[in-house]
């Protein structure tokens, strides 16, 4: 349940804490909260050490519970392991481990010094910061493969724009304003030339827009071009910022990335029609691709699936 509070303090910090994850912590003792706190902003201070100076000297013996073990690094702040060792803190339950190779390693060090530590490997703690921890680990950016498609595994139906249903587009919109960039291959951007913006949502800015291929791009399009090697490319923006980047071109574009094994996570709108004829999405692959923690959710009269490839 603390652990619970701990992941649910730091959403709080969504779309602030850049180019940092998110985090929150929770100060338990004899049974009670006696702290907790979530990190705001890159600079200020951690969210364990916010919990900590909140509970004062309720912290001794008590039992740290957060998202992510403390680092033991010196950054913009200095080490959450200092604080909670200074703290008295005798137990401290992390959510998940930092994969941070300079960061992380926190728990050992608190292990060393006498507390008691857990790692709870918690699936939603890892997926609360999925798109850095891959941007972190691998140095390129979390993809998302998003597509639509029929019963019949078609991406287009003869006679109408779309395929999915407005619940659905308007979940994808959704999508664009959470992610650093998007992308579509230039099959799609000759036959559609898309805007790619957050259109109808709250979007506090619009992510980059790209187009993968050799181009040209029509005269005014506003989408950059990336021509490169598609590993060198994703390394670039990673370089760049970019943590986390939708695929939303056609089948082509999705084949090249499943190919290369460079898909993280499959988003997968189906609608419920068959086509009969139009393009489908069949990549050509050396292995099948099997998805990891698949769910199904009903959005308006389409399914939307969704598993990783590589979780994070």
């Amino acid at each position: 349940m603390s652990l619970q509070r701990a992941l649910d303090l730091a959403e709080r910090g969504r779309g602030t804490t850049y180019p940092n994850p998110i985090v929150g912590a929770v100060v338990v003792r004899d049974g009670e909260v006696v702290g907790e706190g979530w990190h705001q902003r890159k600079g200020e201070a951690h969210a364990e050490v916010i919990a900590l100076e909140a509970a004062g000297e309720r912290a001794r013996g008590a039992t740290l519970f957060v998202t992510m073990e403390p680092c033991k690094s010196h950054g913009s702040t200095p080490p959450c392991t200092d604080a909670v060792l200074a703290a008295g803190v005798a137990k401290v339950v992390a959510g998940s481990l930092d994969p941070n190779p300079t960061a992380g390693g926190g728990l050992e060090v608190l292990h060393s010094a006498g507390v008691e530590t857990v790692d709870a490997d918690s699936a939603e703690a890892r997926t609360q910061n999925e798109a850095w921890r891959v941007w972190i680990a691998e140095q390129r950016p979390f993809v998302i493969l998003k597509l639509a498609l029929t019963l019949d595994g078609r991406v287009a139906v003869p006679g109408t724009r779309w395929v999915t249903g407005e619940e659905s587009r308007r979940r994808v919109h959704e999508l664009r304003a959470q992610v650093d960039a998007l992308a579509v291959g230039m099959g799609t951007v000759r036959a559609d030339d898309p805007e790619l913006t957050a259109r109808g949502v709250d979007a506090g800015r619009q992510p980059r827009r790209l187009a993968f291929g050799t181009g040209p791009l029509p005269e005014r399009s506003e989408l950059e071009l990336r021509s490169g090697a598609l590993v060198d490319e994703l390394a670039a923006l990673a370089a760049e910022g970019v943590q986390s980047l939708l695929l939303e071109g056609g089948p082509t574009l999705a084949a090249s990335f499943l190919r290369a094994d460079l898909v993280d996570k499959v988003l997968l709108f189906i609608a419920p029609t068959i086509a009969g004829s139009g393009p489908s999405f069949t990549p050509g692959l050396a292995a099948p691709v099997e998805l990891q923690r698949l769910t199904a959710e009903q959005v308006g009269d389409d399914l939307l699936l969704s598993g990783y490839v590589h979780e994070p």
